[in-house]
């Protein structure tokens, strides 16, 4: 009987048989697709999502997120322009909490999905794969978090609703729910096994 090593075993894409890895390309027993052992577009789906959060993720800073209609005077105030403003007035822990929200935590998982989509195509490091891991797994935890701008928008729109004030999401609140959306994505897409790999 053959021992053969888990590492070796490859699943055909297309009938899902099981096969023995004998070369870079092997042919699948059952129906004949050749097999290939590198995914070239492995990282593809990752890059292409990551592109569009930080495409979404400059219109949701240059408009406004919010847009408050007070005694027929329409006031319009972005991410950054609301941090300043609760900063201002004294609500340092609320602009603390929007300003890591909506500043740090997108652009520090952009980065760290950058760093790893470059890294598993061109080693930095082979000592760093634990690390790699650490940082994806971050990447996972903090996502949700990002969304607290879009909620914060969302409970106000919807419990105030006096005579004379009118709060309406902006633009900047849709492409800033696109951004965090295509960030989730573009982790969800990465292949931590090609962290192994390298």
């Amino acid at each position: 009987m053959i021992e053969v090593k888990e590492e070796e075993l490859l699943r055909c894409s297309v009938c899902e048989a099981v096969n023995i890895e004998k070369s870079d390309e092997t042919v699948c027993r059952r129906c004949g697709t050749t097999i290939h052992l590198k995914n070239d577009f492995s990282t593809q789906k990752s890059w292409a999502y990551l592109i569009t959060a930080m495409i979404a993720y400059v219109p949701a800073n240059l408009y406004p997120m919010l847009i408050t209609n007070q005694f027929g005077v329409t006031d319009a105030s972005t991410i950054m322009g609301g941090v300043v403003m609760l900063w201002e007035h004294g609500s340092y822990p609320i602009a603390a909490i929007i300003f890591f929200a909506s500043i740090v935590i997108p652009v520090m998982k952009f980065l760290i999905l950058i760093y790893l989509l470059i890294s598993v195509k061109y080693p930095i490091g082979k000592d760093r794969k634990v690390n790699k891991h650490k940082l994806y797994y971050i990447t996972e935890a903090i996502g949700p978090w990002s969304m607290i701008d879009v909620f914060v928008v969302a409970i106000l729109a919807a419990l105030i609703h006096l005579a004379n004030v009118e709060i309406v999401a902006g633009t900047a609140a849709t492409a800033f729910a696109l951004s965090v959306f295509f960030t989730l994505l573009a982790a969800h897409a990465f292949d931590t096994r090609l962290i192994k790999e390298n």
